[in-house]
């Protein structure tokens, strides 16, 4: 990986990390599904304008009822889960318990795609769980029911993520990155338009919850979603996945500095288990390789 792809990877996953305390600050005052909705599509008029500005012709027509089973998945769900699961649990915690990401990709695409769930996948789903187990055991929050309702939804999302993903392999190969992402957001804000009319921003939004919509927007989904299909054409899918590992690592540093969430040795333990899992799951760490290595 060259060094402006390196640089590129650090940014995706400080921008990805930071988009969880950007949800935390504005989820309360706008609303978990009005957010959302917000999010999918400002930045989809953002992506649409881009390309009518460089003169590029965007595939979605064709495609829009398989788009609208990728918003959903991909976007309108995943998304609205995350929000609505923070506003119990911290920005920090979200982004650890979403790192889980590959390993319900792992196993949706066995089914889907008859990927083989190797052993090693199978031990790093296994020490996924119970990484997940100690992040919600041993944070601050008092374990009750709203937390336990949260980590399930956060759980949720990343199955929604999953599903997504295997989809979009299965029936979209060939079409270009810029019509996949803005056909995907451009569906996922058709679906939470009309939800998004019952779940109204409080009176008066203040402007920090104003400025964390817009870095949202434009930093964590229209910049991020370029930065990640630069990464994905340059140097390759699993590369670009390397961004998993460092999305829940800044996510933690940025709840620390900007939110002043409270970090736990639990959290940490927990963290460490979980890359050390999704390692194992995309074959980042593999004990054969380092065996034929030797």
């Amino acid at each position: 990986m060259s060094l402006k792809q390196l640089a590129a990877l650090f940014a995706l996953g400080a921008l990805w990390g930071a988009s969880y305390i950007f949800i935390r600050v504005a989820v309360a005052p706008i609303g978990p599904v009005m957010l959302m909705f917000i999010r999918v599509a400002l930045t989809a008029v953002i992506l649409l304008a881009y390309a009518r500005l460089r003169r590029l012709q965007l595939n979605i027509r064709a495609h829009w009822r398989k788009f609208l089973v990728l918003g959903f998945f991909g976007s309108a769900l995943p998304f609205t889960l995350i929000a609505w699961a923070e506003l119990t649990v911290t920005g920090s915690m979200a982004a650890i318990l979403m790192s889980t990401t590959p390993l319900f990709t792992a196993l949706v695409a066995a089914v889907g795609l008859g990927e083989p769930l190797t052993p090693y996948k199978l031990i790093g789903a296994l020490l996924g769980i119970v990484g997940v187990t100690i992040t919600v055991g041993g944070s601050p929050l008092a374990l009750n029911a709203d937390v336990l309702a949260a980590t399930l939804a956060l759980l949720a999302a990343t199955l929604s993520y999953a599903t997504g993903g295997v989809f979009a392999k299965r029936f979209f190969q060939g079409l270009d990155n810029l019509s996949m992402s803005t056909g995907q957001l451009l569906s996922a804000a058709i679906i939470l338009a009309p939800f998004s009319a019952l779940d109204l921003p409080v009176p008066e939004v203040s402007a920090v919850a104003v400025l964390a919509t817009l870095g949202l927007v434009v930093l964590c989904t229209a910049f991020a979603y370029q930065l990640y299909y630069y990464l994905v054409i340059s140097a390759g899918p699993l590369q670009a996945l390397t961004v998993t590992l460092l999305i829940p690592v800044f996510g933690l540093i940025w709840g620390a500095l900007l939110l002043d969430e409270r970090i736990s040795l639990g959290m940490i333990l927990g963290l460490l288990i979980v890359l050390f899992s999704v390692g194992l799951v995309t074959g980042m760490i593999s004990p054969k390789k380092r065996a034929v290595a030797k």
